[in-house]
């Protein structure tokens, strides 16, 4: 008998359900006759998204079509202060949906610049959190810089006050690894570490279940950071770890011999689709005894 066990953390976190439920209550505007965009996909989940598109909350795709009295819904990844003033300057109905662990980032490097330090932000330099988060050190004047890998730590050489944060949904071991380096040379270094809970809880579950499995399913939007940070984590693991947003992706061969398979899903990825992925691999296993 094969066994599916999935991941006790899968699937959404407290910002992605919130900034969800924001999303459907204003979909009561789009059945009154009004425009509602988000700001960019409200998540990493394409599914999700095109599922609240035909709730009618529309993804905003240039701000050239936006009129005064439209209602707009700021992803759950922020975005900068500099363009939600423009924003409401244009005579837009701004909904702020931005995830309270994201907003502890803003207020994080906002904090340390005000305090002197040269801020660093362990994250991916094109994610639209870290995009944001910018724009709140840029609104205080504070330096600082996104480190994405370890070549990106030479342009913090030379920086004796060290301010340290991380995108939400950071890999914990490689900020370990820059907070590690940092030290060895910074006079003074202070760190606020800004993972949020379900990040840590997440990658937790995959260290302790993908090496205990034949088979690793992951599943979640291929542009989400999160998703792809606990692929990352159990192919290192599992060299049978496959990384997926929908059931359809399933392939039998994978699961050929197998008794345990686990799954997870990233912070973005809702239930129901994780339910089709279960459902789908119960078929293609127990078809076959």
């Amino acid at each position: 008998m094969v066994q599916i066990i999935v991941a006790p953390h899968a699937g959404f976190c407290f910002g992605v359900k919130r900034a969800i439920n924001i999303a459907e209550q204003s979909s009561d505007l789009s059945r009154q006759g009004r425009k509602v965009f988000t700001m960019g996909p409200l998540i990493h989940n394409p599914q999700e998204v095109d599922r609240l598109r035909s709730q009618g909350v529309e993804l905003l795709i240039s701000e050239d079509s936006l009129k005064r009295g439209d209602t707009v819904i700021i992803r759950s990844h922020g975005i900068p202060p500099q363009k939600e003033r423009h924003l409401r300057a244009l005579g837009i109905n701004v909904i702020d949906a931005t995830c309270p662990y994201v907003k502890a980032v803003h207020e994080a490097v906002m904090k340390l610049s005000k305090e002197g330090y040269f801020v660093v932000l362990v994250g991916e330099k094109n994610h639209p959190e870290v995009i944001g988060t910018l724009g709140y050190l840029q609104e205080v004047g504070g330096k600082g810089v996104v480190v994405e890998n370890r070549d990106d730590l030479k342009a913090v050489l030379s920086k004796d006050k060290v301010g340290i944060v991380a995108q939400t949904t950071q890999n914990e071991h490689f900020f370990k690894e820059v907070v590690g380096e940092i030290v060895l040379w910074a006079k003074e270094v202070k760190v606020i570490n800004t993972i949020c809970n379900a990040t840590s809880e997440r990658q937790e579950d995959v260290y302790e279940l993908a090496p205990h499995v034949d088979v690793m399913i992951v599943i979640g939007g291929k542009n989400s950071g999160n998703t792809r940070r606990l692929y990352e984590i159990s192919k290192n693991l599992n060299p049978k770890s496959y990384h997926i947003e929908t059931a359809q992706e399933l392939c039998g061969e994978w699961f050929e011999g197998t008794k345990k398979i686990g799954i997870t899903a990233g912070a973005s990825t809702p239930d129901w689709i994780i339910r089709e992925v279960v459902e789908k691999i119960e078929k293609m296993c127990f078809s076959k005894v």
